[in-house]
């Protein structure tokens, strides 16, 4: 089955108009729904009456900002890190790093379900990429103490962008202690939504007291999702942050991100790290979401997040769930391999901050509707 785009002709939010109907939006990554946020568009305007739309050059040219310096230094004290570097996506920030960072010398420890920028970031340094099963510390072990070399690098979602669990970050980092290896978390959909101040998926965990924030050595992120943005970042040591500016070829050799996005970013993190009361309110929403979905029957992943995912298996009753639901006004995206593996296809959703408790109601209504008709549930 062929994959079909779903053009959006208005602004991300709760709902949106798609070929001239009005439905509602069920699998956004604008977590605190800040994409249309009338605080971040001022921001941007200002910044592109003051700036210009482009950039104008990559950033070791003439594309360099003071906007680029105001928000790598406002990211690295929001991650308690010495700096930070700004990519033009996260995919961006995870080639450019992986590749900076390792070659054949090393050997990178990647959790099977990995995004994939981590695996091409892999493939382009030359190191040896050993596969772990997705969450298995013991199978991790094994391969440590199989594969590893003088230079070993564990890597790994934070969150798990297709699942919405957490990788087991503690045991990640007593593994790395024991074995001599480096540790690298992609927080592309922690940041903003878990920890204190919305800092991402290390300080949900150092919060509990199980890991310390410095326990883990770089923190990559995006501005994409929670922040309602783009771009991408990589939080460290201050000689690990000039090492990957006079090296990460996907930051040398790209045109620097425009004003008018950096701005936006810079005022949304002001955001996230003031308004704790739209967290809290998200999560209730997200438990009393999930919960409604357990009781009546459907299997979920075990997300902590926002993402909530319907495990139906078959990418054809996949399709035509969320095929369904969109003649019902609901967009809930399907997700087939190879984008998860063969035999878990879903309807990935996510409840937003946008999202109000009627528009979640009517949603569950029509899901709980046409998995009873689909045999889905009983």
């Amino acid at each position: 089955m062929s994959r079909t785009f779903r053009y959006l002709e208005t602004a991300q939010g709760s709902k949106v108009t798609i070929e001239g109907r009005e439905v509602i939006l069920l699998g956004s990554n604008d977590y605190l729904g800040l994409c249309n946020d009338q605080r971040l568009k001022e921001a941007s305007y200002n910044a592109i009456d003051q700036f210009g739309c482009g950039a104008g050059g990559s950033r070791l040219t003439t594309g360099s900002y003071v906007l680029h310096k105001a928000l790598e230094e406002a990211l690295a004290d929001f991650k308690g890190a010495e700096g930070s570097i700004l990519f033009n996506s996260g995919y961006a920030a995870n080639v450019g790093a992986i590749s900076a960072i390792t070659d054949s010398k090393w050997v990178v420890f990647s959790d099977k379900l990995n995004h994939a920028s981590i695996v091409d970031g892999c493939v382009l340094s030359g190191a040896k990429m050993v596969r772990y099963k997705h969450g298995d510390m013991a199978d991790l072990e094994r391969k440590i103490v199989k594969f590893k070399s003088n230079h070993n690098l564990i890597i790994t979602d934070g969150i798990f962008s297709m699942d919405g669990n957490a990788a087991s970050l503690p045991e990640i980092v007593a593994l790395a202690k024991a074995y001599d290896c480096m540790t690298m978390v992609d927080d592309a959909h922690g940041f903003g939504v878990l920890g204190k101040s919305g800092k991402g998926t290390v300080a949900y965990f150092a919060e509990k007291g199980e890991i310390s924030e410095t326990d883990i050595d770089i923190q990559m992120g995006t501005l994409s999702k929670a922040a309602g943005s783009v771009g991408g970042y990589v939080a460290g040591n201050r000689v690990l942050i000039e090492y990957l500016r006079n090296t990460a070829r996907s930051f040398i050799f790209s045109t620097a991100l425009p004003p008018g996005t950096l701005a936006a970013s810079i005022k949304a993190l002001e955001i996230i790290k003031e308004d704790e009361e739209k967290r809290k309110a998200l999560f209730n929403k997200i438990e009393w979401f999930k919960n409604r979905l357990i009781e009546a029957g459907f299997k979920l992943t075990e997300t902590v997040t926002p993402i909530i995912p319907i495990l139906v298996g078959d990418p054809v009753k996949t399709m035509e769930m969320s095929n369904r639901l969109l003649e019902d006004g609901i967009y809930a995206p399907g997700i087939r391999p190879p984008t998860v593996p063969k035999g878990t296809s879903r309807l990935r959703m996510s409840v937003t901050a946008s999202h109000s408790v009627e528009e979640l109601e009517y949603a569950l209504e029509r899901i709980i509707h046409h998995g009873r008709v689909m045999n889905l549930i009983g």
